[in-house]
């Protein structure tokens, strides 16, 4: 009898890590998206190893250095040099790290403050909801563009400054949808089940709701993530982002825009890798949610 159990305990199916790494293997956005990110993050982290330059290092007898696949290129500057004879590659690569520290601490910074406030307005309602759904009102009034404008322009464009305007700016979402997602489980059985048993509330906003608010706290994580990286290319090219002599993607765009009509790459490079890295993220979130939401599991 126990061994006809344990056969048919065998039978019933692959392991629920068996079903998630086929569930992972058929995903192909997130295989594409993952397999874009991690070249990236790869190449940010061995930038050092991987720069044939220093990327800082200028050389004005080599300005604007054809890059290796037009007729007076050469494999000793792949992809050119720029207004001050600096290694567009290596400047790339560097560049891939500002991009990245940018969009990582700013949903951090954002998530955590956002994430905060949605749960405990939806699950507790009545004065903590009205207070945070106050709040949420003042934040979507203020345009976040015009917002971190004034306040780079202020305190002066930085990495530091830019990361902690953007971080204190975009939690407004990640409240709005963790609160709607508490307040759809708060009242269910597994929650009643806790509170009855006697849990902490603390225990059950981390053992019984955060669980099941994760998918979507996922892709407002990489939607936040792509957000912030835009917005700090978009400061960089007005000059309020970060300051030379950082490579940033969005400064390089910024410094190659007065020869777009002739040396067209010098935008194309790094607007190609920032919109690399925005649809890697973004189909990476998409991904994981997909292959990890309870009701796309077969």
């Amino acid at each position: 009898m126990n061994a006809q159990t344990v056969d048919t305990a065998e039978n019933t199916g692959p392991s629920q890590s068996a079903q998630m790494r086929r569930r992972i293997f058929r995903h192909f956005g997130l295989l594409i998206g993952g397999g874009i990110l991690i070249a990236i993050v790869l190449g940010a982290l061995l930038a050092g190893a991987l720069a044939p330059h220093d990327p800082y290092a200028q050389d004005l007898a080599n300005r604007f250095a054809d890059p290796v696949w037009k007729e007076a290129g050469s494999w000793e500057y792949i992809l050119g040099t720029d207004h001050l004879g600096r290694d567009y590659l290596s400047r790339l690569l560097y560049g891939a790290r500002i991009s990245l520290l940018i969009g990582l601490v700013t949903a951090l910074i954002s998530g955590v403050i956002g994430t905060i406030m949605g749960v405990s307005a939806g699950y507790f309602g009545g004065k903590v909801d009205a207070v945070v759904m106050f709040l949420i009102t003042v934040r979507l009034s203020m345009p976040v563009v015009l917002v971190a404008l004034a306040v780079v322009a202020l305190f002066g464009g930085s990495l530091l400054v830019v990361v902690t305007v953007l971080g204190l700016l975009l939690w407004d979402r990640f409240a709005v949808v963790m609160r709607s997602s508490t307040m759809q489980i708060r009242g269910l059985d597994y929650v009643t089940s806790a509170k009855a048993l006697g849990c902490s509330t603390l225990r059950i906003l981390l053992t019984e709701i955060m669980p099941n608010v994760l998918n979507n706290l996922i892709v407002i994580v990489t939607l936040e993530m792509a957000h912030a990286i835009i917005l700090e290319a978009a400061l960089s090219f007005l000059g309020l982002g970060v300051q030379p002599p950082l490579p940033s993607w969005g400064l390089m765009i910024s410094e190659g825009k007065n020869m777009l009509l002739f040396e067209p790459w010098l935008i194309t490079i790094p607007g190609v890798a920032l919109f690399a890295l925005i649809f890697a993220i973004n189909m990476l979130g998409d991904g994981i949610r997909d292959v990890t939401a309870p009701e796309n599991r077969n």
